[in-house]
C-alpha cells in the first residue's frame, strides 16, 4: 500500500507539501498540486482518515440526526446533505432521533462520541435537553427545518436552516376564498414544533386577509402524520357545518386526508377542495392533481451544510437563521381548471396584500385516489 512518503517521493516534494494539498491547510502552487495529485492517482494513494484526525483533531464528519428518514421530504433534504458534504470531503453519520426527545439526546451524544467536526439536528417537538447538550458541549451545530426558540433578545442560539412557513401556507388560504371558499380548515402538524406554529400562524394570517373570522373547530392536529390526519379529517366532516376546503400541513398528513376522503365516498374538488404543503414526487399524477407548497428540499440541506462548514471555519461568528422560499404549485385540486402543460404553473410566493381576489370557483371532476 502506497504511503505519503511514496507520494512525495514521486512528485518530487516534500511529505509537508503533499499533506498540505489533502488537507488544504497551506496554499500550493498549481503545477506543484498537479503533480502531487497525478502521484495520488498513479499511486493508488488513499490517506489515512484515522491517523490524520490524531493529528489535525478533524476527522472531516458530519453528524446527521433527523426523524422520518423515509419521508421523501426528508429524504431529498438527506441528498443535499449528502452531495454538499461529499463536494467538500465530509463523510455523513446518520441518526434517526423518532420524533423523541429522550432518544434524540442519545442519539446526539452518540454522535458526539464519535467526533463528529458538527451535527446538522432537525429538533424534536420537546428539545430542551438537546439544547441543552448541544450548548454544554459546545458542538458545532446546525438545526435543520425546525427552529428553537431565541433568547429574550431575539438572537438564535445555534445556526439554523429552514423554509418559509407562514406566508406559503397563508398563499393557500386566500387562494381558496378567493375561489368563493368560506368554510377552509387547517390539518396542523405535531404541537410543539416550530413548523407546526408557523403553518398555522400562516392560515390565521390568510384568514385575515381575506376577510374571514376564525372558527378554532376547523383547526385540528394530525400530528404530522397519515393516521392522525385521517382521524382529524373524519373529525372535521363530522362537525355540523363542515369544511368545504382543507389544507394540510404536511405530505404525510394529505395522504390521511386523502384516505378519509375517499372511504367517505367524496370527490376533490366536487365535494371538498384540497391544497397543500409540500409537494412530493407523485402529486401531479392523483386525480385531481395536487395543489402544493413546494419545499427546496435539497437546498435546505446544502445550504445546512454551508451554514456548519462556516461555523467551522469561524466558530465566534454570530448565530444566524437563514429561511429559503417555497414554491406555489398550482394544479386543480383547489378546484381550478387544469393549466396548459408548460404554461407557468409555479409561482414564487408573493408578499400578500388585502385584495385576495382570483378567479371564480369552478367545478372540476376528479376522484380522490
Amino acid at each position: 500500500m502506497a504511503t505519503m512518503a511514496d507520494v512525495a517521493r514521486s512528485a518530487g516534494v516534500s511529505v509537508a507539501t503533499v499533506s498540505h494539498v489533502l488537507n488544504g491547510t497551506r496554499p500550493v502552487l498549481p503545477h506543484t498540486r498537479q503533480a502531487v495529485l497525478d502521484a495520488i492517482d498513479e499511486l493508488g494513494y488513499t490517506p489515512n482518515t484515522l491517523a490524520r484526525s490524531l493529528v489535525t483533531s478533524r476527522t472531516r464528519s458530519i453528524g446527521l440526526a433527523v426523524s422520518a428518514i423515509s419521508n421523501p421530504y426528508f429524504t431529498e433534504i438527506l441528498q443535499g446533505v449528502e452531495a454538499a458534504a461529499l463536494e467538500h470531503g465530509y463523510s455523513l453519520l446518520i441518526a434517526d432521533p423518532h420524533d423523541d426527545p429522550v432518544h434524540e439526546r442519545k442519539v446526539v451524544q452518540l454522535l458526539h462520541e464519535r467526533r463528529v467536526d458538527g451535527m446538522i439536528v432537525a429538533p424534536s417537538a420537546d428539545p430542551g435537553e438537546l439544547v441543552a447538550y448541544l450548548g454544554r458541549h459546545k458542538v458545532p451545530t446546525v438545526l435543520l427545518d425546525r427552529v428553537v426558540d431565541s433568547p429574550a433578545d431575539g438572537s438564535p442560539r445555534f445556526d439554523q436552516v429552514c423554509a418559509d412557513g407562514a406566508e406559503p401556507v397563508a398563499r393557500l388560504v386566500t387562494h381558496l376564498a378567493g375561489l368563493g371558499h368560506r368554510r377552509i380548515a387547517m390539518i396542523a402538524g405535531l404541537p410543539g414544533l416550530s413548523t407546526t406554529s408557523e403553518r398555522l400562524t400562516g392560515y390565521r394570517e390568510g384568514l385575515t386577509t381575506a376577510g374571514l373570522a376564525p372558527d378554532e373547530h376547523l383547526v385540528v392536529h394530525g400530528n404530522s402524520e397519515s393516521a392522525g390526519a385521517e382521524q382529524a379529517t373524519a373529525e372535521l366532516l363530522s362537525l355540523a357545518s363542515p369544511p368545504t376546503a382543507l389544507v394540510t400541513a404536511n405530505n404525510a398528513m394529505t395522504i390521511g386526508a386523502l384516505r378519509a376522503l375517499r372511504d367517505r365516498g367524496l370527490s376533490v374538488p366536487d365535494d371538498i377542495a384540497l391544497c397543500c404543503f409540500d409537494d412530493f414526487a407523485w402529486a401531479d399524477l392523483f386525480s385531481p392533481r395536487l395543489t402544493a407548497i413546494a419545499q427546496p428540499s435539497r437546498d435546505i440541506g446544502a445550504e445546512a451544510v454551508r451554514v456548519l462548514l462556516d461555523r467551522l471555519a469561524s466558530p465566534d461568528r454570530p448565530a444566524r437563521t437563514v429561511r429559503l422560499p417555497c414554491t406555489f404549485v398550482h394544479r386543480t385540486s383547489c378546484g381550478c381548471a387544469e393549466q396548459p402543460r408548460g404554461s407557468g404553473r409555479t409561482e414564487g410566493i408573493a408578499p400578500l396584500t388585502s385584495d385576495s381576489s382570483e378567479q371564480p370557483l369552478t367545478s372540476v371532476k376528479g376522484t380522490v385516489s
